[in-house]
């Protein structure tokens, strides 16, 4: 699998195309993109990530994003 395709199936996922939020293990998007390209198809796409515990929490939509503690 190419990096691309990779990255097109996370964002064809039923929760990405409805706006929701999708979970990724860093070491894969290292692994298998790359920061820098992941980094950039967020912008592309608008999303934002936040990174956590070995996660990427990527937002699948334009919403503005508010930190709870």
């Amino acid at each position: 699998m190419t990096p691309q395709q990779w990255l097109d199936h996370i964002f064809s996922s039923k929760s990405a195309l409805h706006g929701g939020v999708v979970r990724r293990k860093v070491r894969d998007v290292e692994r298998l993109v790359g920061r820098p390209l992941f980094r950039e198809e967020l912008r592309r796409r608008g999303y934002r990530a936040i990174e956590n515990r070995g996660n990427f929490v990527i937002f699948c939509n334009r919403d503005p994003l508010r930190l709870f503690e």
